[in-house]
């Protein structure tokens, strides 16, 4: 078999376009927050993190996915060569990238540092989450922790020193953090003892550091039910000694279950129990009962995470599938007669360009969505005028279950595609795409599974504040339109997606107005179908958005004029065959089809 050529993860000329065109990364540095920056270090991160990507990440991918972690003796032995791969990670200094410089951070724009970690995503996924569990749990000490927490956990995870973890599953619970039930006990000598069970927990053991510390949601004794009663703590797996100096002792938090994943192998997922011994000291982060408020900070940022990982993981099987039918011969046009012409490599064949070029739709509007909403993220944080805040964060908010749920599921299919195209092949443990697409799967569970995202989207989130951030949605297709159509781009195109978001926003006001007369089920029984059509518009805009900025490169560099009429293509391909589903998704959801609805689960 011909051998591809080397997989290059991300393409490279789509961070330069989302940097410096499409979203125009450069004008960040603007905002005082982000003023020691400029293009050339935001081109120096993402180049280190690139190159440690593609040299040191991703050839130990596949051993650590033939080779996941074990557990021996009640502690978590990961693959060896995660001990190289770690350091290696924090030198490049991302764990605290976008934080303060007073913790240690670097002050980098968000959006920037996405465009660096999704190039160690897609090379070794189970790898770079070490780094974005820690930079998450940190996270949430720099802003809720008091000193003693910041200086004794916050500042050794973001030196990489110690790791962090989000411990929110419990068995009896799943997804419903209202029915936590792990117990914390006060002391009155500042700390509380925990008891109880926690499942999944990512990277919660490991031989990797010397301590690993986990956000812990528990319910203090007496506290109310349900969600307000819930709290967060910082729980160590190791325990400051307490005689003033460095020993750590045993936290009593142990290891009771080790999860065997289809996929991401190389980050152990546990069972944890609190407290068998009744010595599992926590600390409390900020104000008592306001957990749920606290976790939805670092549980947003990884919905981002997880969108990115998404992306990450559909972009290299992508390239992988790419490169293959560039150099698998196999066939013959559909138009040769002659037996003996010469094969063609399956590239030629319409129908894997159809796979190809919808591979591509889906991870180039999938990255461009999320760079997009990271940048809101920066902006949210740190404009400079206060209604410019609070409009780049009700555009997050919008985005944020799109960009979660969006990679995940059409990344699954993106994913499946590159296996098609590898025919038998791909069917089989020697070649990558089924490793990805075993990957690819977990995304749409973690942090929200897509049915809690499109709940979210529909009862909260797209008909908060009366409408505001749709209306701010249209303000922003608008701009991108009115570029598309100065840029060339054919004007029915951007037309389309005008009329799409209009249409959004009048199917919103009317499922809104059907919840606020009492018809919850009536609103909320399509929310899935909902969501669907809402990222089916969103990555139609980012299809605009993107073709028009390739247009405007190409007619200043000629270079770029392939990357341009591939843009288009893209767009006119999904403008094509998405944008027509709305119709038949909007009727589901005004009609609140009932077929599922009404069904009694005993008849099943």
């Amino acid at each position: 078999m011909p051998v591809p050529a080397a997989n290059p993860l991300i393409d490279d000329r789509d961070v330069e376009l989302l940097l410096d065109d499409a979203l125009d990364l450069v004008g960040l540095t603007r905002l005082p927050y982000f003023a020691d920056h400029d293009r050339q270090t935001f081109a120096l991160v993402i180049d280190s993190a690139r190159r440690l990507a593609r040299d040191v990440l991703y050839p130990a991918y596949r051993p650590m996915d033939e080779q996941p972690a074990r557990l021996a003796d009640g502690r978590v032995i990961v693959h060896p060569r995660l001990r190289e791969l770690w350091p290696r990670m924090i030198d490049l200094g991302l764990t605290a990238a976008p934080r303060p410089h007073e913790v240690g951070g670097q002050q980098l724009p968000m959006a920037v540092a996405s465009l660096a970690t999704v190039y160690l995503m897609a090379a070794n996924l189970s790898a770079y989450s070490y780094v974005g569990l820690t930079q998450g749990a940190a996270h949430l000490l720099e802003a809720f922790g008091d000193e003693h927490l910041r200086a004794t956990y916050m500042k050794r995870m973001y030196a990489g020193t110690w790791s962090g973890t989000m411990a929110l599953t419990e068995p009896q619970a799943g997804s419903s953090l209202s029915d936590v039930a792990t117990t914390a006990t006060p002391t009155g000598d500042g700390h509380y003892l925990l008891s109880g069970s926690k499942i999944f927990i990512s990277g919660g053991d490991h031989d990797l550091t010397d301590n690993i510390v986990h956000m812990t949601l528990a319910r203090i004794a007496g506290a109310p039910a349900g969600i307000k009663g819930v709290s967060l703590f910082c729980v160590p797996r190791r325990r400051p000694a307490g005689d003033g100096g460095d020993r750590l002792v045993d936290n009593d938090v142990a290891v009771t279950g080790l999860i065997h994943k289809i996929g991401w192998r190389g980050l152990p997922s546990l069972a944890l129990a609190y407290g068998e011994r009744g010595d599992c000291r926590g600390w409390l982060v900020g104000e008592p009962h306001k957990g749920i408020s606290y976790m939805f900070q670092m549980m947003n940022e990884a919905r981002i995470m997880v969108g990115l990982n998404g992306v990450a993981t559909a972009s290299v099987a992508y390239h992988e599938s790419l490169a293959y039918a560039r150099t698998r011969p196999q066939g013959r046009p559909v138009a040769a007669k002659d037996p003996t012409t010469p094969q063609v490599p399956i590239v030629r064949h319409a129908d894997v360009r159809r796979m190809l070029l919808r591979q591509k739709a889906i991870v180039e509007g999938g990255l461009c969505l999320l760079v997009r909403a990271s940048r809101y993220a920066d902006v949210a944080a740190h404009g400079d005028v206060a209604a410019t805040r609070e409009r780049a964060r009700l555009m997050l908010d919008l985005l944020t279950p799109v960009a979660k749920s969006f990679p995940a599921e059409r990344g699954f299919e993106a994913n499946a595609l590159a296996l098609q195209i590898h025919g038998g092949y791909g069917y089989s443990s020697e070649y990558l795409p089924e490793a990805w697409l075993r990957d690819q799967k977990l995304n749409s569970i973690h942090e929200g599974t897509t049915g809690i995202q499109a709940m979210d989207l529909l009862g909260r989130r797209a008909v908060a504040g009366g409408g505001a951030a749709l209306a701010a949605l249209a303000d922003e297709v608008g701009r991108t339109a009115a570029r598309a159509r100065t840029a060339g781009i054919d004007a029915a195109h951007a037309d389309a997606v005008e009329r799409a978001v209009a249409a959004v926003t009048a199917l919103t006001a009317e499922l809104g107005g059907r919840g606020l007369r009492g018809d919850v089920d009536g609103m909320m029984s399509h929310a899935t179908d909902y969501l669907d059509l809402f990222s089916t518009v969103i990555v139609a805009w980012q299809w605009l958005e993107l073709a028009a900025a390739a247009r405007e490169r190409a007619a200043r560099d000629a270079t770029w004029h392939d990357v341009a009429a591939a843009k288009q293509a893209a767009l006119r391909y999904w403008l094509a065959t998405e944008l027509p589903r709305l119709g038949h998704l909007a009727a589901l959801c005004r009609s609140a089809e009932d077929s599922y609805v009404a069904l009694d689960p005993d008849w099943l």
